[in-house]
């Protein structure tokens, strides 16, 4: 699309009024209960933008647009599809303006993320671009990893979380910030952070930095592996962290130190120490037992 020419006062960029000019015609001040933090410079969302490329080949699903930043930041990297899910019902005249400037390209949707069916949206490839409502972004990406059928339906996550949850994604075993989320994740995907950027890119400022991620899922399950039984692994393994793994494990298991002897696990190592194929052998383990 080609922009119009701005009128006096407008942003250059697209013909739309600077997002601080938004904020203030539609009374968008952030509400920390929607774990609101807006992105207001234009140059920063469509960077953002770009390391979720391709957008032209699919339909982008953005959570929590707010004002619209991002959601323009992708409609002027070229993104020929967004929809838009967005809660806050005082946004949703400031993203109409954004829908008419880019006519046919933005749908809009009034919902609660976690409530959405995301696989019924798109048809066709598909990618989610979000800067991410800090409340509700663990468990929206846990969602997403632990969807079935897999390969899922998306064909990349584009995430900004705060930077200690970006950290815990790809965290690696015997760190602080390893657990259940970095096996999760490291299991079906390829998660790496993109971008990082300090508290003041943000509208208020959060009090911690935050980061972009990458995730790319990765085709086929683990041999053997099913994802409700190593959710549950780790949910029990990494609850009491600190425990061996036969005090943590005992709780999913009637016997877990044969089930860890079986496989030549230390009875008395903990979570962290463990490998993310360590725990799809004590998922793979379970199952063989209950089969049995």
């Amino acid at each position: 699309m080609t922009p119009k020419p701005a009128p006096p006062g407008t942003s250059l960029s697209d013909g739309l009024l600077p997002l601080r000019d938004v904020i203030r015609k539609y009374e968008l001040s952030a509400r920390k209960s929607l774990g609101q933090n807006f992105i207001l410079d234009l140059n920063l969302t469509r960077r953002i933008a770009r390391a979720a490329a391709p957008l032209d080949d699919r339909t982008i699903i953005e959570i929590g647009p707010g004002p619209g930043g991002l959601t323009r930041g992708l409609l002027m990297e070229g993104a020929r599809h967004v929809i838009a899910i967005e809660r806050d019902r005082r946004c949703l005249e400031a993203l109409d303006e954004i829908a008419r400037a880019y006519p046919g390209r933005l749908e809009i949707l009034h919902a609660d993320a976690l409530k959405t069916d995301y696989a019924s949206l798109a048809t066709g490839k598909a990618a989610i671009v979000a800067n991410l409502p800090y409340s509700i972004g663990t468990a929206l990406l846990v969602k997403w990893l632990t969807t079935d059928p897999w390969p899922p339906w998306y064909q990349s996550l584009t995430l900004m979380f705060q930077r200690e949850v970006a950290e815990r994604i790809i965290a690696r075993p015997g760190t602080k910030a390893y657990g259940r989320l970095a096996i999760l994740a490291q299991i079906r995907t390829r998660p790496e952070i993109c971008l990082t950027l300090p508290p003041e890119a943000f509208t208020p400022p959060p009090k911690v930095a935050s980061a972009l991620v990458s995730i790319t899922p990765i085709a086929g399950e683990p041999p053997g592996c099913d994802i409700d039984t190593l959710s549950k692994v780790t949910a029990a393994a990494f609850n009491q962290r600190r425990k061996m793994l036969r005090k943590s494990l005992a709780q999913i298991h009637p016997a877990p130190e044969t089930l860890l002897a079986d496989l030549g696990i230390d009875p008395t190592r903990r979570a962290e120490s463990l490998g993310v194929e360590e725990f799809c052998a004590l998922a793979r383990q379970i199952q063989h037992t209950r089969r049995d």
